[in-house]
């Protein structure tokens, strides 16, 4: 029968392509998952729908979980984008309430930026972008207002201290900045008014407004008493029967003008006859005159100072009686300190009688703005209360300045009571509400009080702690009540919170008196000289059960878990200290051993062979645990001095090939080499047992290379090799199994486990591991720069043709004998002769090497003829015999690269 069905089964192992693999691309049938995910990243730029990723992962998912991975997050990210959008519109709604509503609060537009962060918006993108936006505009804006108020504050001090200053100068000095003066009055009013008339006005902080009216009230009180000061004073310069102005110094000016004395020079001028007829009187007079002006000269400066009309003229007229009396034992100085007294305190008298109705017009206009505001700013109940008793006590001030005016009074008053309606019906809602939130307490007083018997016999601790918790919560977020009926209520709360929690307290009692009992048996267990593990987990258990059924305050429960703690930790604290004790008694053995390891680095960083080899073999001294490490090596050093001095001359020659055999060469020119005795060991080691995957006959080498001219056919394997395989090998020795039988058993004479001492700390292990890493280092470090210098060293004799120049054979290493080194030294020594083409080709092949491109026919024709040539040695045999047939030639620049590449590898070896 036929079995071609089963042969060639590629009709049944056709697959139908998968329905999504148009949609992606291809992704389905891709072979790789590389090329899978690749396009399925092109798929997802184009933007696919949610049914669709959604439809390929769940068929990706479980064939290439790396390429739905870019699906999932394509998902995810969806998901993520309608989640973001739901927040977006949310907080873009409570953006558009603020912005939309005319008193907007920098604290809340703050909040809203910092909760939408906080709630994870997006405000990056828009819609929240332009809304951000926008509240910070509105803020900026806010904040702008608040900040011109202060400018104008400050611009309307300036400009009342201008007046005052003028008031000090001639009356024709301010006669001419009046206009200007004027000009800039106007101005500031208009920026005023502007700022109040600005949209987001209402928006500005409470305290904010107050100042801005307070400066516009001082500065118009300053402005109009000037402006009719001035006036007289003109009318006074043209008239000579006009009355002089109030202020001092322009009325000063006005009389040297009418060419009468001034107030001062006709007070001093009356004075003096008095002053020249006066007799002597006694110091004690005039020390009681002087004293009673003072006091009546300081307490109306306190009172102009305080700006008190009534108290200050009271204080003048005191201190006028006070002068008619003393007046005449008083000094100058202080006579003219009275004087400005005087002056200052009629001067206020009479500005703040002047203006006592400006004031008191204007807070009549106040009053009755209070009903009268725009839309959405009207004040609130408690707010209104406020000012009500900020402008009432703002009258009493003004009346205190002035005469009384009845007329603008009663229009105060009633303005005031029109106001107080709202605070009325704010006062009834406060009543009302605090009426609810009695009823609210006393039926959750009568719900304690209910849950406290149907929970008397209840064991769950937790779940009562937690409901005498909600309780309390609920007692605090009950709402606001007067104290008089707070004082009513907290009495009945505090007997139904305490008849509840009751049972509670009593467990929590039983339980402080059990944790008290577990801390005693803590302290017992850490005081016992043996720690006992097993007693410490059963007690740490039974406490985690008790603090898990009986609640306590926090802070008491920590202090009882840190007093129950303190003992074992203490306990367990004394074990670690006595293990570290234990520790520290091998530091001395530690020391020995970080001090080699220091010698060691010290040698590594000299790099000196010899001194790296000498004190690796100290710290190996140490790590075995001697007492005194560099003592014992240097004694070993000298004794196997000594041992191979001795027994230089009685050890027989050793040649290559064995005891009593001289190895030939095929041209009869190398000399046996003298195989230099190795120092006796101080003891006997085992002898090492190598599993060597590969051959392991007599003769072969296990790093000899792989002979190169290997044929292109399969079969031909048989290249390069020397002979046959029983012509290389040779006859078996007859002493191959007698050598294997005199290792004995496998486990028979193995020799006793060396002791390595005591455990070495972590310090001390790391440093000498460090030492002993970096000392092998630097001696392969070592060792290449001397191959390096041999191989260089060897070329340029080549190139000079000098053999003085040719390494030693032990700079050239192991695989160089002194018979290969002769047979270079020689060719040295000749004239250039031969081609050494063949030769360099032959090393290419022992050192398995590339070939340059030039002579690669070249290589081939030769393993080709190497292939004839069965009973010929290997080039990896004949190496050394080759170099010596390159350096007879000529040096030329090619041929000493390719020599160097193929001695590099062969040096090695």
């Amino acid at each position: 029968m036929s079995d071609a069905p089963e042969v060639n089964p590629a009709p049944a192992k056709t697959h139908e392509p998968h329905p999504l693999d148009a949609l992606t691309g291809g992704a389905f049938s891709a072979a790789t998952s590389g090329e899978r995910a690749s396009r399925i990243r092109d798929w997802l730029a184009t933007q696919p729908d949610h049914e669709q990723l959604q439809e390929v992962f769940k068929e990706l998912s479980g064939r290439d979980k790396g390429a739905a991975r870019a699906v999932r997050e394509r998902l995810d990210e969806i998901r993520r984008a309608k989640g973001q959008e739901v927040i977006a519109a949310e907080w873009a709604e409570k953006a558009q309430v603020l912005l939309a509503a005319p008193k907007l609060n920098i604290a809340d537009a703050l909040a809203w930026q910092r909760d939408a962060a906080k709630a994870g918006a997006p405000l990056s993108r828009e819609p929240l972008s332009v809304l951000k936006v926008q509240v910070a505009d509105r803020v900026k804006v806010i904040e702008d207002l608040q900040h011109r108020v202060q400018v104008q504050r400050e611009a309307a001090v300036l400009l009342a201290q201008r007046i005052e200053v003028l008031s000090t100068k001639s009356w024709r000095d301010a006669q001419a900045a009046l206009e200007l003066l004027r000009a800039d009055v106007a101005r500031w009013q208009e920026q005023a008014q502007e700022l109040t008339g600005d949209a987001s006005w209402a928006s500005v902080e409470a305290r904010f407004p107050p100042l801005l009216d307070a400066s516009r009230t001082q500065l118009l009180v300053v402005w109009e008493a000037f402006q009719p000061a001035l006036a007289q004073a003109v009318a006074a310069a043209e008239d000579v029967n006009a009355p002089l102005p109030p202020v001092p110094v322009w009325a000063d000016e006005l009389r040297t003008a009418r060419g009468l004395p001034t107030e001062a020079a006709a007070a001093a001028a009356a004075a003096k006859p008095a002053r020249v007829a006066k007799p002597k009187v006694a110091p004690e007079v005039i020390e009681k005159a002087a004293h009673s002006v003072r006091e009546a000269l300081a307490v109306l400066e306190k009172e102009t100072a305080e700006g008190h009309g009534k108290a200050s003229a009271g204080a003048a007229a005191a201190l006028r009686a006070v002068l008619k009396v003393h007046g005449k034992h008083i000094d100058s100085a202080l006579e003219q300190q009275v004087h400005t007294a005087l002056v200052a305190a009629g001067e206020l008298e009479g500005w703040q009688r002047w203006s006592a109705d400006q004031v008191r017009e204007d807070l009549v206009a106040k009053a009755e703005a209070l009903l009268n505001r725009p839309e959405g700013q009207a004040l609130g109940g408690r707010k209104m209360q406020e000012t009500l008793r900020n402008l009432r006590e703002q009258w009493k001030q003004a009346d205190q300045g002035g005469a009384p005016n009845h007329s603008l009074w009663k229009k105060f008053d009633e303005a005031c009571n029109a106001a107080h309606k709202v605070v009325e019906a704010w006062l009834d809602k406060i009543r009302t509400e605090a009426a609810e939130h009695k009823a609210q307490r006393l039926a959750l007083i009568e719900e304690v009080k209910a849950w406290a018997q149907e929970h008397a016999n209840s064991g769950d601790w937790k779940a009562i702690n937690r409901a005498l918790h909600q309780f309390g919560d609920r007692w605090r977020e009950g709402g606001h009540v007067g104290e008089k009926l707070f004082a009513e209520l907290q009495p009945l709360w505090k007997q139904a919170i305490s008849m509840a929690a009751a049972p509670l307290e009593a467990a929590q009692k039983e339980s402080l008196a059990r944790r008290h009992a577990m801390i005693d048996e803590a302290m017992a267990l850490g005081a016992a000289p043996t720690l006992r593990i097993d007693a410490v987990k059963a007690l740490q258990q039974r406490w985690q059960a008790e603090a898990q059924t009986v609640p306590l305050d926090r802070k008491h429960e920590q202090k009882l878990w840190d007093a129950f703690r303190k003992p074992i930790d203490e306990a367990f604290n004394r074990k670690s200290a006595d293990r570290e004790r234990a520790v520290t008694e091998l530091s001395a053995r530690d020391r020995v051993v970080l001090e080699a390891s220091k010698a060691l680095e010290a040698a590594n960083a000299s790099g000196d062979a010899q001194q790296i080899r000498a004190a690796m073999q100290a710290l190996e001294a140490a790590l075995r645990g001697q007492a005194q490490a560099a003592e014992a090596v240097a004694t070993a050093q000298k004794d196997a001095q000594a041992h191979s001095e001795a027994q230089a001359g009685a050890l027989p020659v050793a040649t290559e090939g064995g005891a009593g055999e001289s190895a030939e060469t095929p041209d009869g020119g190398e000399v046996a080499e003298v195989a230099t005795p190795a120092p006796a060991a101080p003891k006997p080691t085992a002898r090492p047992v190598v599993a060597v995957r590969g051959d392991d006959r007599p003769g072969m080498k296990k790093d000899a290379p792989a002979a190169a001219g290997r044929g292109a056919r399969p079969g031909d394997r048989r290249d390069g090799r020397p002979g046959d395989r029983d012509g290389a090998r040779g006859p078996r020795g007859d002493g191959r199994i007698g050598d294997r039988a005199d290792r004995g058993g496998r486990f028979g004479e193995r020799p006793a486990f060396e002791d390595r001492g005591p455990r070495l700390g972590d310090t001390a292990f790391r440093a000498q591991r460090e030492a002993m890493e970096h000392a092998q280092l630097a001696l392969k470090k070592l060792a290449a720069q001397a191959h390096c210098e041999a191989l260089t060293q060897l070329l340029t004799a080549w190139e000079k043709r000098d053999a003085a120049l040719v390494p030693s054979t032990q700079d050239l290493g192991s695989g160089v004998t002194a018979s290969v080194r002769s047979a270079w030294t020689q060719a040295l020594t000749a004239a250039p002769k031969g081609d050494a083409a063949e030769a360099l080709l032959r090393l290419e092949m022992a050192a398995e090497a590339p070939t340059p491109a030039e002579h690669i026919a070249a290589r081939r024709m030769l393993q080709l003829q190497l292939l004839t040539r069965r009973n010929d040695p290997a080039p990896a045999q004949t190496w050394g015999q080759d170099v010596a047939r390159v350096l007879a030639s000529s040096s030329d620049a090619g041929s000493a690269r390719r020599l160097q590449n193929v001695l590099k590898t062969l040096l090695r070896k």
